[in-house]
């Protein structure tokens, strides 16, 4: 038989628990989600029926959401009237900051400016995307870096606002090797050829989390959400040593569970190890409510060898999971303690 290896669907014959999470033990917030208009393709928002958003999150026991999305000006404007002030409780928007700005001299200040003005009109936190280290640029032409000194007063202005500040830096390691044969996610970047970084453009994966961790270690007093299990979930002794050495760190697991779950007794002892400094998030882009099942059976049970994704075959990796089986004490900082203890709005 000639089957091409795209079409190759294996049916697992393992016989092993299965527990079905309708709903967390627990009430949840979702640290990470997005809800605005920043990443639609049509430009239209991600939720487009807020009270069924509200339903579902009633139903999934989903006290809150930390909407990534607010960006500046009008948009965060739009983006606070339409969750935050009609919802109070439920929803707490993260702005941006215009890095276009970095042409410009003393951007730095700008950006801390800018900052202050979000949080003033109402952002509860800061979102830093990937682009920075990748392709925001100063006006030499050269990449700015997390850990560019210029960028020091925009950290510290985060640590004296005390708001927290979601940092996503890099991406897959895989996303950053060469595409070939050898690459885990060698479909999901054929699928998705503008989130290839190996190319003489881009700086190696290691660079972006040394400028991360410099910038971390450099603003003790500004709280940094490691986004996607720390930026680096493929390697959690280092996101272990992060968590060790810098009180300010913190880490979610929005969309890195088929990265956990692969290597569950590490990820397990990570978040035993620092169970005031993981929040749990999902990164959905729109939120599903059989996606948030998937998360909580991989939180809440024992449960080995099920999907991690929807897909078929799933795009981050032809592999599967096993649970967590998070204790409850240590569940309900995840799910919703450690989110509002960083953003009080949603308490």
């Amino acid at each position: 038989m000639d089957l091409p290896l795209s079409r190759y669907r294996p049916v697992s014959q393992l016989r092993v628990p299965v527990h079905r999470v309708e709903r967390a033990r627990v009430p949840a917030v979702d640290a990470h989600i997005h809800l605005g208009r920043w990443l639609s393709a049509d430009g239209e928002w991600m939720a487009p029926d807020v009270p069924a958003l509200l339903d579902m999150m009633d139903e999934l026991n989903l006290r809150g959401m930390v909407n990534l999305d607010g960006r500046w000006g009008r948009e965060l404007t739009a983006n606070l009237e339409r969750y935050d002030a009609a919802h109070p409780g439920r929803f707490a928007t993260f702005c941006h900051v215009d890095w276009s700005l970095a042409a410009e001299p003393r951007f730095g200040e700008k950006l801390a400016a800018q900052l202050r003005a979000s949080v003033a009109e109402g952002a509860a936190g800061l979102k830093v995307w990937k682009d920075v280290g990748l392709r925001v640029r100063d006006g030499r032409g050269e990449l700015v870096m997390l850990d560019d000194e210029r960028l020091g007063p925009l950290w510290a202005a985060a640590g004296e606002l005390g708001v927290p500040i979601a940092l996503h830096t890099a991406d897959p390691v895989a996303f950053f090797e060469p595409l070939d044969e050898r690459n885990e996610r060698l479909e999901q970047l054929a699928a998705h050829p503008d989130w290839v970084f190996s190319g003489p453009g881009f700086p190696p994966f290691e660079r972006l989390t040394e400028a991360m961790e410099a910038m971390v270690a450099a603003h003790p007093r500004t709280t940094v959400i490691g986004v996607h299990a720390g930026c680096w979930p493929e390697n959690l002794a280092w996101v272990g040593r992060m968590l060790d050495a810098y009180p300010n760190f913190h880490i979610d697991i929005a969309a890195r569970i088929a990265e956990l779950g692969r290597a569950p007794r590490a990820a397990r002892a990570l978040v035993l190890r620092h169970p005031g400094r993981v929040l749990f998030g999902t990164d959905e882009i729109p939120p599903v409510a059989e996606v948030y099942r998937n998360h909580f059976r991989f939180l809440e049970t024992a449960d080995e060898a099920f999907a991690h994704s929807l897909e078929d075959p799933p795009l981050m990796g032809r592999w599967t999971i096993s649970g967590l089986d998070l204790p409850d004490e240590v569940l309900g900082q995840v799910y919703a303690g450690n989110a509002l203890r960083l953003v009080p709005r949603l308490a």
